[in-house]
């Protein structure tokens, strides 16, 4: 066993033992064996997440927006292919919804073990490196004995995340998985620049699909008597007379027709077009805002304006950034502070602001920048949940690991369930 493969099976079984290593290895995968050790999986191989039906894999397959990006990242990656790896494609879950590779691929993973309810069957749950490249938002590779189930040592892995580029959305992974001895470091980058093919053609479907929209209105916006917009389905503007001086509106999950208040831009009336939607002044007196940021369960946020009320999902990365800045409150932070509070790495502030930018289109003026901070014009509410462990409990972020210290020290009937 070359020297490299012998110092990650041994920080693999201290951390296993809960012991320290000599060599700690990197941190990304400490946090990639927490996770996955807070979830329950069983480093020796046995199956503890049962996979999904055959009629949800092909649901989840029409419905994630990949299934029309799966011919291109196949022509990006045949060569790949072909010289004897497997090509994975997974959901925003982690969950492995295609998998291509040659025959004699597949026997090799047949007789490791790993298609009979494996991490690359499609259904199942991916390896370390899906669920690392879905974490960090940042293409990874995973080596040998930084696999958290130990028949996967034998395998080198690397992935990288799809985003849709129009929406900010997270798609899936696409991983690239072979045997360890074949795996090169140039595959993370080969891997990434496929990944960044399929976002370019998302790009570019969007904005056809908004030219047409903004060819289809046209007439619209003349026959509107005051300032109004026509947007697409996920606020992009395809033309404005006067309401919207910005390229993109933040809507509310599954938005429906009728009087909304949307930060940054007050209220408004929205009416259904086909492929979009209008956009007009509502003239009636701005009511105030306030947000209640739920955290019980999948983490929300909930804007109420008046009788108006908007519900967006949280990403998790979002929710941890939520989380810090509640913590601080008016202080804010800046972004080494945010990067270190969720990566334990003051350096990562290039992957924070990125975040933040995202995060702050959605939520508008919610949030504040220089230091980041929850804006102290609207009224914020948290609901944590009664059981700490239940505090985002897919995350290795240090701020979460300390809010969950807190809601224990504050538990019993001392401790509101909302603040």
């Amino acid at each position: 066993m070359e020297s490299t493969e012998l110092a990650r099976r041994r920080a693999r079984e201290a951390h296993l033992s809960g012991t320290t290593p000599a060599q700690p290895g990197r941190t990304d995968i400490q946090a990639s064996w927490r996770r996955v050790s807070a979830a329950g999986v069983d480093p020796h191989g046995h199956a503890d997440i049962p996979p999904l039906t055959e009629s949800e894999v092909h649901h989840r397959r029409s419905t994630t927006g990949l299934e029309g990006l799966l011919a291109l990242l196949e022509s990006s990656l045949e060569a790949v292919v072909d010289a004897g790896h497997l090509l994975v494609v997974s959901d925003a879950e982690g969950r492995v919804l295609w998998r291509r590779g040659r025959p004699p691929v597949r026997r090799m993973a047949d007789d490791l073990g790993f298609v009979a309810g494996s991490a690359w069957t499609e259904g199942n749950v991916g390896t370390n490196a899906i669920g690392t490249a879905l974490v960090l938002g940042e293409p990874v590779q995973i080596q040998g004995s930084e696999h958290f189930v130990e028949s996967h040592a034998r395998w080198g892995c690397s992935a990288a995340p799809l985003r849709d580029p129009w929406t900010g959305q997270l798609l899936g992974v696409v991983d690239i998985s072979g045997p360890r001895t074949a795996t090169h470091p140039v595959l993370v980058s080969t891997v990434a620049l496929a990944a960044r093919l399929a976002e370019l053609e998302l790009l570019e479907r969007h904005r056809q699909a908004l030219d047409e929209l903004r060819t289809a209105s046209a007439h619209l916006l003349g026959g509107i008597d005051g300032p109004a917009a026509v947007i697409d389905p996920s606020g992009h503007v395809a033309a404005s007379s006067g309401l919207v001086g910005h390229q993109i509106v933040s809507l509310p999950d599954n938005p429906q027709p009728g009087r909304l208040h949307l930060p940054g831009l007050g209220d408004v009336l929205l009416d259904p077009l086909p492929g979009g939607w209008l956009l007009r002044r509502d003239h009636e007196e701005a009511p105030a805002t306030r947000a209640v940021l739920d955290l019980t369960a999948e983490p929300m946020i909930e804007v109420y304006a008046g009788s108006a009320r908007w519900t967006r999902r949280l990403t998790p990365r979002h929710a941890e950034l939520l989380v810090a800045l509640v913590r601080v409150g008016q202080v804010g932070l800046r972004a080494t502070e945010l990067a270190d509070a969720v990566f334990a790495d003051p350096g990562r502030v290039v992957t924070i602001r990125a975040e933040m930018c995202r995060l702050r289109k959605t939520l508008g003026s919610l949030i504040l920048a220089r230091p980041y901070r929850l804006a102290p014009s609207v009224q914020v509410q948290t609901q944590w949940p009664l059981a700490p462990a239940v505090l985002l409990p897919g995350s290795s972020a240090p701020v979460v690991y300390a809010t969950r210290r807190w809601l224990a020290q504050e538990s019993g009937s001392a401790r509101p369930r909302q603040t």
